[in-house]
């Protein structure tokens, strides 16, 4: 039996983003848990698929002590606003100096949050946890695949774990592959010996995901070379942070160093050889809807990624390039969301259903090469925007989206609501009125995550290039303070700054 305490705190940060991430944004969550603390922490994440879950419902069911500091995260966004990092890295370590004497920490993190005073965000937490319980306690973290892992990450914590999936449908198992090690640590009564393998090239995220290749194998590969008492992880890391550990990052665990580089070696080959295979094609707006034209009518809907205006890498979920596809194709049976834009659901709720509502709808963001779509709707249908999620990524969750709509303009329907949320489940639409599967075009704002719910019902998945934050060309990202060398793109243009 152990004394266990934990928190959470997860950003993903694309620094060429806009919109700070406040503490306002930590309350509401964006799609997760808002912001909770001690008694209230664990009936607020009990069954639902993020890390913490699995990691405490595993602790409590062997018997050990677990006491809860905070948990928060916020939709990713542009850097962590100084002052909000501050207050909350303060809420969870004075909730851990309250604990002591403890056996261990664990803490859910992200591994890709940036901050404006620092840009090793997760790196700094760790650093102030590892100095406040000392050397003797064990200090665990689970990340993100997307993290951007850094020598201080590694060297404050004992054992870092990543997911294994993207779509992230393992969160929770996470957490319990987390605990595990940490059980190991604690009976061992030392740190497991470290290897670590940093790859040279960058990858956008729509080619990372593990359902398809060359990630699939990749992922396959390190769960087959892990042994009992061993553990591999690779973060592929998030293409849109501006720092010089920006990468992905493979790394093994073992009970020594020659063993842990035994494990490590041969699946970091496969990821240098494999950087070739991180590409895929991108269609331009109009082209993406032409080809789902053409295929219409055959029982299941062309989904089309609008990946570069994801929320879940930091754009605002508001830019209306698909949206101006659709129509200029004369688009029929087709859906898009979410558009986030809460002065047009207002204005559309003021409209009641079944009326028309003139507006100028999205492209607030201000997004280079879009702009607001300005046309008459008919309003079909109305919510407050509370969605039971039912499917595979945000499972367990109750989704916030404030006042929504189902607006309509000839044969295309679109999601618009007032909180940011990527769109990766099915009930996204359903909540509003729109069946996804009887569609022959369904638009999500999002780059991977979807593909959880809506691989089984779709004919093909194809990813366009629409205006938006998180370009899937990061050539197209203006560098600065990337690693000397790095690849900006699998086999791309190689970084070199500027000559001061």
């Amino acid at each position: 039996m152990a004394k266990i305490v934990y928190g959470g705190f997860q950003h993903e940060t694309n620094t060429f983003a806009t919109d700070l991430a406040d503490w306002a944004a930590f309350q509401a969550g964006g799609g997760w848990p808002g912001m909770v603390s001690g008694d209230k922490l664990w009936d607020a994440i009990r069954g639902s698929n993020i890390p913490a879950a699995g990691f405490v419902e595993k602790a409590i069911a062997a018997g050990d002590e677990v006491v809860p500091t905070t948990w928060c995260a916020a939709s990713p966004s542009a850097h962590v606003e100084r002052e909000t990092y501050e207050r909350i890295a303060q809420m969870i370590l004075r909730g851990i100096e309250s604990a002591l004497p403890v056996d261990a920490v664990y803490l859910d993190l992200h591994g890709a949050m940036v901050a404006q005073h620092f840009d090793d965000g997760e790196g700094e937490l760790l650093r102030r946890v590892r100095a406040l319980v000392g050397d003797k306690v064990a200090v665990v973290a689970s990340l993100d695949l997307h993290a951007n892992v850094t020598t201080q990450m590694l060297e404050s914590a004992d054992i870092l774990v990543a997911y294994r999936t993207y779509p992230h449908v393992d969160m929770f198992d996470t957490g319990v592959r987390a605990y595990e090690l940490l059980t190991r640590r604690l009976k061992t009564g030392h740190r497991p010996a470290l290897a670590v393998k940093r790859l040279p090239y960058l990858v956008p995220i729509c080619w990372q995901c593990t359902d398809i290749e060359p990630a699939r194998s990749l992922y396959n590969q390190m769960e087959q070379t892990e042994k009992p008492g061993t553990h591999l992880s690779f973060a592929t890391g998030f293409p849109a942070a501006d720092f010089p550990e920006c990468s992905p990052v493979l790394w093994a665990y073992a009970d020594t160093k020659a063993e842990a580089e035994a494990l490590l070696t041969p699946v970091a080959q496969a990821a240098l050889d494999a950087e070739s295979r991180f590409a895929g094609k991108l269609f331009e707006p109009e082209e993406a809807v032409r080809y789902a034209q053409s295929h219409a009518g055959s029982g299941k809907p062309t989904i089309i990624a609008d990946a570069q205006d994801n929320p879940g890498a930091g754009s605002n979920s508001d830019s209306t390039g698909m949206l101006r596809a659709l129509v200029a194709c004369k688009a029929v049976n087709a859906a898009i969301g979410l558009i986030v834009d809460a002065e047009s659901a207002a204005k559309a709720h003021q409209a009641g259903e079944g009326n028309r509502v003139r507006l100028a709808l999205g492209g607030k963001s201000g997004i280079a090469d879009d702009a607001p779509f300005e046309a008459e709707f008919v309003v079909e249908k109305l919510s407050d925007g509370h969605v039971n999620a039912t499917g595979p990524y945000y499972r367990g969750f109750k989704l916030h989206l404030g006042l929504s709509a189902c607006l309509r303009i000839d044969g295309v329907r679109i999601v618009v609501a007032s909180q940011k949320v990527q769109m990766a489940d099915q009930a996204m639409f359903r909540f509003v009125g729109i069946e996804p599967t009887a569609q022959d075009i369904l638009i999500v704002k999002s780059a991977v995550h979807f593909r959880a719910d809506y691989t089984p019902i779709g004919r093909e998945i194809i990813v366009a290039a629409a205006p938006g934050s998180m370009p899937m060309v990061l050539e197209n990202l203006p560098w600065t303070k990337l690693a000397r060398g790095i690849r900006i793109d699998p086999c791309g243009k190689v970084f070199e700054p500027a000559e001061v």
